[in-house]
């Protein structure tokens, strides 16, 4: 997960340090990895999470910033972190509802990523927001470029390696269980209980 949030924040959206992102789900095992990343890369990270446990894990992990958007309005407390102005980048692996968030909340000329769909939900584009404040929409999906960029791909966990043992990146696992048990790794993913990544060990 760390290749495809580097590609997606470095390759694709062109993330540049003093630059604004935006995670939501940033607790989770894409999220967090793009939280790390993006502070990294020298951008204010902002975490959007569902409890205060949750934004205290991004928060060690290199957020300056945390929204609860279940106590707090993602808008208007991004608006008001940014001046008024919005975020350069958001990182969304959320989908569903959040996604039309993430266009009212990205700065003119802003980059959005699509990165999954955790919501169940598949958004429809309003592309008169793309048109009026010059949006890029970006979909990343990791798996095509291991065929078609496989130079791209080993050239970003070089780096990704290097800031592993500088220690920027933590590689958080928050359960780790036996192959039987996993129905229960499900049911954490489903219930949205877990941090980091879950492992099932063979």
């Amino acid at each position: 997960v760390y290749g495809t949030s580097y590609h997606a924040l470095v390759t694709k959206a062109a993330l540049k340090p003093g630059e604004w992102l935006l995670v939501h789900g940033a607790a989770g095992g894409v999220g967090l990895t793009a939280v790390e990343i993006g502070h990294a890369l020298g951008a204010t990270v902002i975490a959007s999470a569902g409890d205060p446990a949750k934004l205290a894990v991004a928060m060690a992990h290199g957020a300056s910033h945390g929204i609860d958007y279940r106590q707090e309005d993602v808008r208007a407390r991004v608006k008001e972190l940014t001046g008024e102005r919005g975020v350069d980048v958001v990182y969304d692996p959320v989908g569903g509802s959040v996604f039309d968030t993430s266009l009212r909340v990205t700065a003119p000329d802003g980059r959005l990523l699509v990165i999954g769909f955790a919501s169940g939900n598949v958004p429809q584009i309003p592309a008169n927001l793309l048109l009026v404040k010059n949006l890029t929409v970006i979909g990343y999906a990791w798996g095509p470029y291991r065929k078609s960029a496989p130079n791209t791909i080993r050239a970003g966990y070089d780096v990704l390696f290097q800031w592993f043992q500088e220690g920027k990146l933590k590689p958080l696992l928050s359960h780790r269980l036996k192959l039987e048990q996993a129905s229960q790794a499900i049911g954490l993913l489903k219930n949205r209980t877990s941090t980091g990544k879950v492992v099932l060990e063979l």
